[in-house]
């Protein structure tokens, strides 16, 4: 007699990739079907291929290192502002619902997400734009450019071969249409992936509803302007319609989940009616906002930009960012000796200011400040 636990069997990679090709949409990528690896491998039993990018990602160095860097507000100005490891797993698990609700594979966008800002320098943005002026006349420095480049070199896991050996769907995902360094990324031009575009609207959500959070928690940003802004505003009169007559903190935080649900609806509505007239071949922009949406965070974006990014206050410590990225720039130029061995071994083959700008960006905010401090006493 057969009973319910005897008809229990292991879930194996075969029997989830057969679940992808009978219940994704057939504009889905699917494990089955990836492109593979640079350097081939024998396949897992129990997890498909794009589950093993994920969890590669996962245990990779710089992921970890990912708590330490900025989002917003650098890693010592508080406990509780988003860090980019807090950021990036909030986009994983907006791309994962919106993959959900749209029949695309969610492993796929999972690792694409959790890959994305691996290439963030410290102090965010404000490190990438030192590193891409230094490096004007070397290919320049873009984040989406530096993340394949350290899943793909500079990661240190396996004997046979450097970086992570992700599969060509997540490496082209990484980019998110921005171009490779010279002599990276051969192979990933035309592979067109609705999954990236899904990571790229979730890493809009999150940053449009979540910077908005800290901007008022930190104080730079304050209720009677947000309110102004046309999508927060219409947020703030759902929630209260819906009963929430809250204030302060407790207000806020049914507002941000108003924000995030509203626009994730909006976008899943939008991107199917995009996919249902799409002819299934011709590459193009089908993830995406509906007019009007698109309106309302064009706006809450602006105004970010205006009165949180470039607030005084964060300019200020900006400033002193980039101080701190161009010395140290210009230091381990001069001094290439002074790095790694694992970073001096790339002089001879990258040229030494790429291989000062691996160094530099694969640091965390509070490692370039002492490194700083140790190296100019200041």
């Amino acid at each position: 007699m057969t009973t319910t636990h005897d008809a229990i069997s292991l879930m194996t990679r075969e029997r989830q990739e057969e679940w992808e090709t009978q219940r994704l949409a057939p504009f889905a990528k699917l494990a089955a079907r990836s492109r593979g690896r640079v350097h081939p491998e024998d396949e897992h039993p129990y997890r498909t291929a794009f589950q093993r990018d994920r969890d590669r990602l996962i245990h990779s160095t710089a992921f970890r290192r990912l708590e330490y860097k900025t989002q917003v507000f650098i890693n010592k100005a508080g406990d509780h502002y988003r860090t980019r490891l807090t950021h990036t797993i909030e986009v994983a698990q907006i791309a994962r619902t919106l993959a959900r609700a749209l029949s695309l594979n969610e492993d796929l966008c999972e690792a694409i997400a959790l890959a994305h800002d691996l290439g963030h320098p410290p102090f965010g943005h404000a490190g990438e734009r030192v590193l891409n002026s230094v490096l004007k006349n070397a290919g320049g420095f873009e984040h989406n450019a530096q993340a394949l480049r350290i899943v793909d070199l500079l990661e240190r896991r396996y004997a046979g071969f450097a970086g992570l050996n992700l599969t060509m769907e997540t490496r082209a995902g990484i980019l998110k249409g921005h171009g490779p360094y010279k002599g990276m990324g051969e192979g990933l031009d035309d592979l067109f992936c609705i999954e990236a575009q899904i990571v790229d609207a979730a890493d809009e959500i999150t940053y449009c509803s979540h910077d908005l959070d800290d901007g008022i928690d930190s104080g730079l940003l304050h209720s009677e302007d947000v309110m102004k802004v046309p999508l927060w505003e219409e947020a703030e009169r759902r929630v209260e319609q819906a009963g929430a007559a809250l204030s302060g903190k407790p207000k806020r935080y049914p507002l941000i989940v108003h924000l995030i649900n509203w626009q994730v609806t909006d976008l899943a509505e939008e991107t199917l009616r995009r996919l249902r007239e799409w002819d299934g071949a011709t590459p193009c922009e089908l993830v995406g906002f509906s007019a009007a949406m698109q309106d309302k965070v064009r706006s809450a974006r602006s105004f970010l930009f205006e009165h949180l990014y470039r607030h005084p206050q964060v300019m200020r410590i900006n400033s002193r960012c980039t101080r701190i990225v161009t010395h140290l720039f210009e230091h381990y130029v001069q001094n290439p000796k002074q790095m790694p061995p694992s970073f001096r071994e790339r002089v001879d083959s990258w040229g030494v200011e790429r291989a000062a700008a691996d160094y530099i960006s694969g640091m965390t905010d509070r490692y370039a400040e002492e490194d700083y401090r140790q190296l100019f006493g200041f």
